[in-house]
């Protein structure tokens, strides 16, 4: 066969192949709710501190998620992975810690997570498309997209997300489950338990704070004038998100 009729014979099967390629890539940032999925207009947050408070020490919201995503106990904190967590307040609210702030206040754990913008920069800086939001509002994570490059970890102004520095697997410890293990070199964080969404399940932090009896976290759609957290949001006057200024629009709201 001569050279050229090679090229063009292979040239016709590359392009051929590219067609369902580029349409599974489509299909992949996009979604499509099950049959007895919860279905929500905006999903939101909103954790009552106060309410926190009330069981000193407890980590069940941490526990319950660290247990059932798989996640590593690695205890290297350079190599540590977070999807919800606890952090000293000052560090979650410093444009509200004065001088004169008692030390209490700046000391008291406060629950931190992936905020599910409304703009969310990390999306915008993604080379691959790997952290995308969904018409619901949560902003996922396709590890099988992701290239390692942390773009989305220094867009993201809540520092919620981790990287695999090293195989995760190692250090997943108890009792095996279903949900996918990571691997080196990809980045991962909270999605608002977007797997227990799809069959109608609500997150397990909000499941775990109930069984503690404090229920200080409350999830739901805002969209929805009738859902819980539609109520919480309109008629608490005193309700924060962390750094709105930057226009983010975080959809995790605040108590204090």
């Amino acid at each position: 066969m001569r050279r050229r009729s090679f090229l063009k014979i292979a040239g016709l099967g590359v392009a051929a192949g590219a067609i369902p390629i580029a349409r599974a890539l489509g299909r992949a940032s996009s979604t499509q709710a099950a049959p007895g999925a919860a279905t929500g207009k905006r999903w939101a947050m909103v954790i009552d501190e106060q309410k926190c408070l009330t069981k000193q020490g407890c980590t069940a919201c941490v526990q319950a998620c660290n247990k059932f995503h798989n996640i590593p106990a690695i205890p290297d904190p350079r190599h540590e992975i977070k999807w919800i967590w606890k952090e000293r307040h000052e560090n979650v609210f410093k444009e509200a810690v004065t001088p004169y702030t008692p030390a209490e206040v700046k000391e008291r754990p406060t629950v931190v997570l992936c905020n599910h913008c409304d703009n969310p920069p990390c999306v915008r800086v993604c080379p691959t498309q790997a952290t995308f939001k969904r018409p619901d509002g949560i902003v996922m994570m396709d590890e099988h997209r992701c290239i390692g490059c942390r773009y989305c970890m220094t867009g993201c102004p809540y520092g919620a997300r981790s990287f695999n520095f090293v195989d995760p697997r190692p250090y997943i410890h108890g009792e095996p489950v279903d949900y996918p293990t990571r691997t080196t070199g990809v980045v991962e964080k909270c999605t608002f338990c977007a797997e227990r969404l799809g069959v109608g399940k609500r997150p397990l932090c909000v499941e775990a704070c109930e069984g503690t009896g404090c229920g200080a976290i409350v999830f739901g759609d805002l969209g929805d004038p009738n859902s819980a957290v539609s109520a919480i949001v309109r008629s608490h006057q005193e309700l924060v998100r962390r750094r709105p200024e930057i226009g983010t629009s975080p959809h995790v709201f605040y108590i204090l």
